[in-house]
């Protein structure tokens, strides 16, 4: 069941192919006779300088797939030198990631109740997280189809079929018990919300209320940087930079809200040629390669999501390391295969 709430979409997942397909048919045209016997993969972005051009997405329920999950992807991106980006739904608070991290958080928010809101927000500010990420495709939840087969969901219900999945997966089920059972972190204070908020954040049942002059609001009261995720159209994300937003995040979740969605790399070229703001994206990036063709179609970065989970599924904090140093060897190769010597000449590999 943690396989298929990694890996699953919503409804009959085609969106979620279509975000793999979209970089599988990416072509870019290679330039020749360019020196690039040394490559430069850093951006700089938001006053900061990465070293490579992609950071964690924010992802939830990490701990659900290796016990202390968030605080294992927060430290290998620290060692990296990119951001984590935490989700609302964590298995760990921002400020038990902070203690373990002294690297560039960026915090994730979902609104499920104002005042809630607002409570996370001081928090973030209060841990020293500079950039904050509004998520704004989740007013309900997708039609998750593999969760509702396989019972996932928090706390978990200990029905037969569970219990002989998690017999049939002993090392994830000794894990579980050794580092207890994962839980919504933001919720676990009497004061950080009630039984049906964790719940309601567990259904994706958002304040499905939330607008534009509300997006005003939530401008005016945080005063780092802030970022638009799940943005598709060019009209959205120009209201976005109208707004003072800092940057938009192109994403359709991974796939896993309305399964009718635009593949993520196909609506970044659009947006990104209708703003001036940085703009990231996620869904559907499955190597460094895939990085390139996400720059070359106008993003400034992008976030990598279901392949750290798998990463950290497999080998915990070393695996998250050794993907995020794949990833940069991939991205580097294609560089120098596409003959692109430094990243602000990406735009020349669009055919």
């Amino acid at each position: 069941m943690i396989f298929d709430y990694i890996e699953g979409g919503a409804g009959r997942e085609a969106c979620n192919a279509r975000n793999v397909d979209a970089f599988e048919k990416c072509v870019l045209a290679p330039r020749r006779l360019i020196d690039v016997a040394k490559r430069d993969t850093t951006i700089g972005l938001f006053g900061r300088r990465w070293p490579v051009p992609f950071a964690i997405a924010p992802m939830g329920l990490a701990g659900a797939v290796r016990p202390g999950g968030d605080l294992i992807l927060a430290g290998a991106a620290h060692r990296a030198g990119i951001p984590f980006c935490l989700s609302t739904a964590a298995t760990s608070t921002v400020e038990e990631v902070r203690r373990v991290s002294d690297g560039e958080i960026w915090f994730q928010l979902y609104v499920v109740e104002r005042s809630l809101a607002d409570q996370l927000i001081t928090r973030a500010k209060n841990a020293g997280c500079e950039t904050l990420i509004l998520t704004v495709d989740v007013p309900v939840n997708g039609e998750r189809l593999r969760d509702a087969r396989s019972g996932f969901g928090l706390p978990f219900r200990y029905t037969p079929r569970i219990l002989w999945d998690a017999a049939m997966h002993p090392r994830w089920s000794l894990r579980l018990l050794t580092g207890g059972p994962p839980q919504l972190a933001h919720f676990r204070s009497k004061e950080a919300g009630s039984a049906d908020s964790q719940a309601a954040l567990m259904r994706r049942q958002m304040d499905a209320s939330f607008a534009w002059n509300d997006l005003a609001r939530l401008r005016d009261r945080w005063k780092g940087k802030l970022l638009v995720k799940g943005v598709l159209r060019a009209d959205d994300a120009r209201r976005c930079e109208l707004m003072g937003i800092d940057g938009v995040i192109v994403s359709n979740h991974g796939g896993r809200q309305l399964d009718q969605s635009p593949a993520a790399l196909q609506a970044t070229k659009s947006v990104a040629a209708a703003v001036s703001c940085p703009v990231l994206m996620d869904s559907g990036i499955r190597s460094g390669s895939d990085v390139l063709c996400a720059l070359a179609h106008g993003a400034a970065a992008a976030l990598v999501g279901r392949p750290m989970l798998h990463a950290l599924a497999a080998h915990g904090a070393d695996g998250v390391s050794e993907l995020i140093a794949l990833f940069r060897r991939q991205l580097d190769t294609a560089m120098a295969l596409a003959g692109c010597a430094d990243l602000s000449d990406v735009d020349q590999l669009m055919i």
